[in-house]
């Protein structure tokens, strides 16, 4: 999964950001269609399915077999996410991009469900976090095309509630088919691919002017730019810090509910999951909607994003000081609420940061490397925490060290209060 930033993408045709469009009224219903099936596919894929196909091919191995294939698979998001982003910059089109990372969704989850090897689980997934990073850069090109700089906190908090809607969809499926795999797979494919042809026929896109293409050499520096610009490369390194610690334990969830908490007698771990899911998402719908409203209303952006920040912190410390079952309600509901105003605030901060309006699905291509290239790294430094330490505690800590790291790291950002 490569976590991708909510309404980001190209103003190439309106060169003010604050001069874009109103959108119509189907564009945020669809945006939110269409964000809720990607994170359906993620949440259920990699946090369920993915989890219990590993265990059952090499059970002894299950931590360092996810974390090997969940780190390789997302190398393919980091390289795909902002190449795809340019791509369609240069084209000047969305949907196609939308549609065509959507329906190739299909074949690679029925691919993933014919994988019967750690290896070809790997590549499999590879290939289905290519496919679905082309449709995540494309989706995530929207909002700065068509929504003012004064609606971005609303547009990105009904982007955002993909997540918490797509994360309990995702649970539940993937809950149900955790017996059958292949079958699984296969309706999180057709989920996208259908979200896709919706999304695509409901959303007309105006033609944006084609750009001329650029030497691989001069590509490699128009995204290394992005990175010279101060407020956006503080927000490139808040985002990476708290994503980091995010999925260092989320990553894992499967497992922390397998040998780490204390389950009431009876609950197998996959119906735990699709019971945090859905408490996590109320918690996220909440925060979401009323971060983006609030940090609309006072002009405030780095303010809520650090308090969520520093709330994440406090959530992750809960399970580290209790393995009970209540403990993890406790912190899914926490982080809940921490995360999803996180998302929704940050993501309206970081398309008031972009360095050049008319690069902005490039730009914000780089900034998702902030998101999926720390997914790289997590499930390693997550294996090797968890090998080393004997259990889940010392990841807890960590993840909530990283967060706190993340909440500082917005202070330097000047461009925006």
């Amino acid at each position: 999964m490569a976590l991708s930033s909510p309404g980001t993408g190209t103003a190439a045709a309106t060169p003010d950001p604050s001069a874009a469009p109103v959108p119509s009224r189907g564009l945020l219903p669809l945006l939110l269609l269409g964000n809720s099936a990607m994170y359906t596919l993620y949440v259920g894929v990699a946090g369920i399915l993915l989890a219990l196909q590993v265990e059952h091919i090499d059970p002894a191995n299950k931590v360092a077999n996810f974390g090997l294939i969940a780190g390789v698979s997302a190398i393919f998001a980091t390289v795909f996410n902002p190449v795809a982003g340019a791509l369609s910059d240069r084209s000047g089109r969305r949907n196609p991009w939308i549609l065509g990372g959507g329906l190739a969704a299909v074949p690679a989850m029925v691919l993933l469900g014919f994988a019967d090897t750690i290896l070809l689980v790997t590549i499999a997934w590879c290939l289905g976090q290519a496919v679905m990073n082309v449709y995540q850069a494309a989706l995530t090109s929207v909002v700065p095309d068509r929504v003012p700089m004064t609606a971005r906190g609303k547009a990105s908090a009904a982007v955002g509630l993909g997540l918490p809607v797509g994360s309990t969809v995702g649970a539940l499926i993937g809950a149900a088919f955790s017996e059958d795999y292949r079958t699984g797979y296969l309706v999180f494919g057709a989920i996208v691919a259908g979200t896709a042809v919706l999304f695509t026929a409901g959303a007309r896109e105006r033609r944006l002017p084609a750009r001329p293409s650029l030497p691989l050499r001069a590509q490699a520096a128009a995204f290394a730019s992005a990175l010279r610009h101060h407020d956006f490369r503080w927000a490139f390194i808040g985002r990476a810090l708290l994503v980091l610690g995010y999925f260092a334990v989320s990553g894992y969830q499967l497992y922390v509910l397998q040998d780490h908490t204390v389950l009431p007698e009876g609950m197998e771990p996959e119906e735990a999951v699709a019971v945090l899911m859905p408490l996590t998402s109320v918690a996220m719908v909440v925060s979401t909607v009323l971060g983006g409203y609030l940090s609309d209303r006072f002009d405030r952006r780095k303010l809520f994003v650090g308090a969520s920040a520093l709330l994440s912190a406090v959530a992750l410390v809960i399970p580290a000081l209790s393995a009970s079952w209540t403990a993890m309600l406790a912190f899914a509901a926490v982080n809940g609420l921490a995360f999803g105003c996180y998302m929704a605030v940050d993501t309206a901060l970081v398309t008031m940061v972009l360095p050049r309006a008319q690069d902005a699905a490039r730009d914000m291509g780089v900034l998702n490397i902030a998101n999926a290239g720390p997914q790289i790294v997590a499930p390693f430094i997550a294996s090797v925490i968890v090998s080393l330490s004997g259990g889940y505690t010392a990841l807890f800590v960590v993840a909530a060290v990283l967060a706190v790291a993340g909440a500082l790291a917005v202070r330097p950002i000047r461009g925006v209060r």
